[in-house]
């Protein structure tokens, strides 16, 4: 007999590399009140079997729309097996007694924890108030960006063009800075002098972020303290010298954000009420022996 639950619980991730889902079977739309096998000649609905299966994760459930046949021929032996258990009170023996109560509160103390991170209620003027007490959360930043590059081996030419040393790229993006704030047009200097092709057909339109993208963290610090027209100095990267303008300056409204705020609230207040409990939980050790010290290891190791 294949076994079948041990692909399902113990090698799942081999299934996820699979690279779609199948499309859903004629079964999977039969009413749950439909009976898709007998065992003992005792009936098995497909509702009974979607809730022994509905815990798998989402590539066991693509596997379960191939080939459910096994799985059932498995549950209907677990059955089986069980049953036998129960009439030779195995689960009043230990170490089955104690496993089972284990397992009990695992499960049960996941779905309190499920509960309280759920149930928490957010009100709207909480929302409000996180908004605008966060606001610099929610900044957009539109940047224009010169990017002058440097090479490990300057003095070669790429594209006819001379490779600088990291020296003579910083001492240019320094040039173009001073050249900025004297009052230069910053697109003129885009067109003449930046090497990202992509923005500088755009003018130096670089990007619009947020402090939630995923940015460097030179070119975070840089962009978010500059105000809406102003030019950062030259910002260092792995293989050139950034220059940067904080085109425009706004903040993403409150209706475009207030999903994300309601659900970081509820689960802070869902944390915050597990916090508690745990802090309410009195745990004393009488004995001294108990945890006691580490044994000290053998002299010589």
């Amino acid at each position: 007999m294949k076994r079948l639950l041990f692909l399902f619980f113990v090698i799942p991730p081999v299934w996820a590399q699979s690279p779609s889902a199948p499309a859903q079977p004629v079964w999977a739309n039969l009413p749950d009140t439909t009976v898709i096998a007998t065992v003992d000649d005792q009936p098995l609905t497909l509702g009974q079997f979607k809730a022994f299966t509905s815990f798998l994760d989402p590539a066991s459930q693509a596997k379960l729309m191939v080939d459910p046949t096994e799985l059932v021929r498995e549950l209907a032996m677990m059955r089986k097996l069980a049953s036998i258990a129960l009439e030779n009170k195995l689960d009043q023996q230990s170490p089955v007694r104690e496993q089972l109560e284990y397992n009990r509160l695992v499960m049960l103390s996941q779905a309190a924890a499920g509960y309280l991170l759920g149930s928490a209620t957010v009100e709207q003027n909480e929302i409000l108030n996180y908004y605008n007490a966060n606001r610099e959360l929610f900044k957009q930043v539109k940047v224009k960006a010169i990017y002058i590059p440097f090479s490990a081996t300057p003095g070669t030419t790429s594209g006819g063009k001379k490779a600088l040393s990291e020296a003579d790229a910083k001492a240019k993006a320094e040039k173009l800075v001073a050249a900025i704030k004297g009052g230069a047009d910053f697109v003129k200097l885009v067109r003449e002098n930046s090497e990202d092709e992509t923005s500088k057909a755009r003018d130096g339109d670089f990007a619009t972020v947020t402090p939630a993208d995923n940015i460097p963290d030179a070119m975070r610090a840089a962009v978010f303290q500059l105000k809406e027209g102003e030019t950062s100095n030259p910002v260092r990267q792995a293989n050139g010298f950034y220059i940067l303008r904080a085109e425009q300056v706004t903040y993403e409204p409150l209706s475009q954000v207030r999903d994300q705020i309601f659900s970081k609230l509820k689960q802070e207040k869902g944390r915050q009420s597990l916090d508690a409990i745990h802090r309410d939980v009195n745990v004393q050790f009488p004995n001294s022996a108990f945890p006691g010290k580490p044994a000290a290891p053998p002299a010589g190791k």
